[in-house]
């Protein structure tokens, strides 16, 4: 909560714009980044395991993983992978038509009829109870632990969100779209209102993620609009479809965010960046946001020189 008043404080000052400064190649190095380490640790819940807690554990633990595989986990994962291919390729008038429905949405539904038809035992989506929830309360302990973790709140979030708004402008620059560009000190107001809302309520820190992001441009999102239908969504989900949520095989799931993980690992902006010359800060950037950390990696792309894309 109290993080979310300076975010408020930030996005009055007008400093949110600072962040169109950073070069496309390390917010692509960092979509690159972040898409590796989301694949990986997706990979082992696919596989029918759990994942580690960084990229360098699970690739030291895939051998082993892969030694000891769950056919029906890994059966659920191949089917909602096909359909995640095979549903925008649906040919003819009828194809047309059903391919206004999401290709994910579709996957994970095929995935979950799939799954309880045949009664398979796996691990499936495990919602909290809502009689466990308490609201919020001011922190106690000392003046500066309590502003530490303040100023931490604020900067990772306010940071994941500024990259994650600069991140949608470029992979949405190629579309016809008037008035694409985000307004970041917007972004940082609304990122403040909803951490001061979601902090009262007793929840968890708000910020903007480039995997949601990325995945709700490749849907064909033009607008926030389709922001704010996400957040009514996941309210409707969250009070009234907990017992169909509740089916979802986590593998199916893991499938599908692994898929989204790879698209971020575009060839494309690879192609641009060496043509640019600029291979050496998307590389640093990317390997950087795997081994360390968001932040890291755009901290370490950051002080190697490169012209403007």
């Amino acid at each position: 909560m109290l993080a979310g008043v300076a975010q408020l404080g930030l996005g009055c000052l007008r400093v949110a714009r600072t962040a169109l400064a950073v070069s496309p190649a390390i917010v692509h190095g960092m979509l690159a980044g972040i898409g590796v380490t989301i694949a990986v640790a997706q990979l082992h819940i696919v596989l029918g395991g759990t994942p580690q807690s960084s990229v360098l554990a699970n690739l030291h633990a895939l051998p082993a993983q892969l030694a000891h595989l769950q056919p029906a986990a890994v059966s659920m994962s191949a089917l909602t992978l096909a359909l995640l291919l095979a549903w925008p390729r649906l040919p003819g008038r009828v194809g047309r038509l059903l391919r206004t429905i999401p290709a994910a949405l579709v996957a994970v539904a095929g995935a979950t009829t799939a799954a309880s038809l045949a009664a398979l035992s796996l691990p499936k989506v495990d919602l909290p109870s809502w009689r466990s929830h308490a609201l919020a309360s001011l922190p106690e302990g000392p003046v500066l632990g309590i502003a530490a973790a303040v100023l931490t709140t604020t900067l990772v979030c306010s940071v994941q969100s500024l990259l994650g708004a600069v991140a949608v402008d470029k992979l949405t620059a190629g579309r016809p779209l008037p008035n694409r560009r985000s307004d970041l000190d917007r972004e940082l107001l609304g990122q403040g209102t909803a951490n001061i809302v979601s902090g009262a309520l007793g929840g968890l820190p708000v910020a903007g993620v480039a995997v949601r992001t990325s995945a709700n441009v490749r849907a064909g999102a033009v607008s926030r609009n389709s922001t704010m239908l996400h957040g009514v969504w996941v309210v409707v989900a969250a009070l009234l479809m907990v017992p169909i949520l509740e089916l979802i095989p986590l593998a199916s799931l893991a499938a599908l965010v692994m898929a989204v993980g790879i698209q971020m690992v575009s060839l494309h902006h690879i192609r641009t960046v060496t043509r640019h010359r600029e291979v050496l800060v998307y590389a640093v950037t990317t390997l950087g946001v795997v081994l360390l950390g968001v932040l890291e990696g755009v901290t370490l792309g950051s002080p190697w020189p490169s012209p403007s894309l």
